[in-house]
């Protein structure tokens, strides 16, 4: 009885189980550094279905950015990636625990999968596509 159980619930769709609250590990101010660059990933504690990010790389006098934004959509819980500030990119949650969360869109060129996981108190991400070389960041909170 217990296994069919434990098989019903696995089959409830992910968006009906999970809140954007629950990605409140997330939350916080993360440095990190990686040679002569230095990292910066901020993300607001979640509010009204709603958590608000940015990223900021500086090396030397050269600058890049990124906003995000993870929302609660009818479509599930999306995570809207925006480097540079161009137009918004989705990527809706397909895996999630106490300290993973996995967001996909199979038809983007590159990234296809962000990965945000807490290990041992760093917050990292990881981008990946098919067959494409990922890349992966680790941060400290500050």
């Amino acid at each position: 009885m217990r296994s069919l159980l434990f098989c019903l619930i696995l089959t409830l769709p992910l968006s009906a189980e999970m809140k954007v609250d629950d990605l409140s590990w997330m939350a916080g101010h993360w440095v990190g550094s990686a040679g002569d660059s230095t990292m910066e990933e901020l993300w607001l504690a979640p509010s009204g279905g709603v958590m608000l990010g940015m990223h900021r790389d500086v090396k030397g006098a050269r600058t890049s950015f990124e906003f995000f934004r993870i929302a609660a959509t009818p479509e599930g819980i999306v995570y809207f990636a925006q480097p540079g500030g161009k137009p918004p990119t989705p990527f809706t949650l397909i895996e999630v625990s106490a300290t993973r969360a996995v967001f996909a869109n199979p038809q983007h060129d590159f990234p296809k999968r962000i990965i945000y996981e807490l290990r041992n108190k760093r917050l990292c991400a990881r981008v990946e596509g098919d067959g494409e070389a990922a890349e992966e960041w680790c941060w400290n909170r500050r």
